[in-house]
């Protein structure tokens, strides 16, 4: 492969921040990437990038898919709260919170409840119409509401040690969260790219009207792809209540749809529908998640976090804009102009 064709993919620039996000971070901290291993588990910053950035990865994958259908779900923070509400109260109101049988349940439950909270959404945007910035943000507003009724208002401490697993458990060293984020970007893959759902996917949102011309079923393929964005959500909100343990209706997930956008969008995949690269938006989920260990690794305070990500989004999407092709493509010609005038 060419540097041109390296240059010109879209994933070069978000692997080059990534890279020189890395950099920063083994100058500031040169024991960046030293791994350990206590007690079984590994520790180190790495780990902790994988491990932190594993619920916004997953919320990125299903909202990855959504956009992929010219939509957004802006609803995924507050199925995360709903989530852990619906968890914690079981587990708090069982008589036996350390079973596996109560958490297990407790979890299905939350499951259940976050699916018909998908087939909300993809309803009202497939059957009713309603735009999807719209009819998800009306779950966006409500969902903190029902988590706060369903925890009385109240934090909810989750001792559980079962439950606790899910957020700081390991299997052979790897914490839980990582493993359970890999089996869903590996599902989501599979699902996609080896059988025809990702070309349905791709054909709805590049033309909705064509697809259903050519026999698609468009509006139980947006329902499907709303659900499975409700599912990465409640499992990524059950990783967060556990590591917390506790069920914080009101800062569950706050923000995090917003995180899960900006990892698509600097992955590569257009917000105008149509093709969509999963790929991408591991690499985007892993820019933003060392961006803000980068901040912490720095001495920069976190109130400006949010600054600096802005910064960071703003420049990898210019650099990945038609425009800056353009540009580059253009100044690539007159080099080899130059080159071939100067010897004669």
């Amino acid at each position: 492969m060419t540097l041109k064709k390296i240059v010109s993919s879209r994933l070069f620039w978000p692997i080059a921040m990534l890279v020189i996000l890395a950099i920063i971070d083994v100058i500031a901290f040169p024991g960046f990437f030293t791994i350990q291993i206590r007690e079984g588990a590994l520790y180190g910053s790495v780990v902790d990038i994988l491990r932190n950035g594993s619920p916004t990865l997953m919320i990125a994958v299903g909202m990855t898919l959504v956009i992929a259908t010219q939509g957004i779900d802006l609803s995924v923070g507050s199925v995360c709260a709903i989530a852990g509400a619906v968890a914690a109260a079981i587990i708090l109101g069982s008589p036996n919170p350390d079973s596996v049988s109560t958490t297990l349940v407790a979890i299905g439950t939350a499951i259940a409840v976050s699916l018909v909270l998908g087939v909300w959404n993809g309803a009202l945007v497939a059957v009713i119409g309603i735009q999807p910035i719209v009819a998800t943000l009306i779950l966006m507003t409500a969902g903190r509401g029902i988590a706060m009724l369903i925890t009385e208002g109240q934090i909810i401490t989750v001792s559980s040690a079962s439950f606790r697993y899910l957020g700081s458990g390991v299997i052979f060293g790897v914490p839980v969260a990582v493993v359970i984020a890999a089996i869903t970007v590996a599902f989501a893959g599979l699902l996609t790219r080896r059988t025809a759902l990702g070309m349905f996917i791709e054909s709805t949102g590049i033309n909705p009207k064509a697809s259903r011309m050519t026999g698609i079923r468009a509006r139980g393929l947006l329902i499907l792809v709303y659900v499975f964005c409700a599912l990465t959500a409640a499992v990524a909100g059950l990783i967060l209540t556990s590591s917390q343990t506790a069920a914080d209706a009101n800062n569950t997930g706050l923000f995090i749809e917003l995180d899960a956008i900006l990892a698509v969008v600097i992955g590569g995949t257009s917000l105008m529908g149509g093709r969509y690269s999963l790929w991408g938006t591991v690499v985007g989920a892993l820019v933003i998640q060392t961006l803000v260990t980068t901040v912490y690794t720095v001495g920069i305070p976190p109130i400006v976090t949010m600054v600096f990500k802005a910064a960071v989004v703003t420049i990898v999407c210019l650099l990945q804009s038609p425009k800056t092709a353009e540009y580059l493509s253009a100044w690539r010609r007159r080099r080899a102009r130059t080159a071939e005038v100067v010897p004669s």
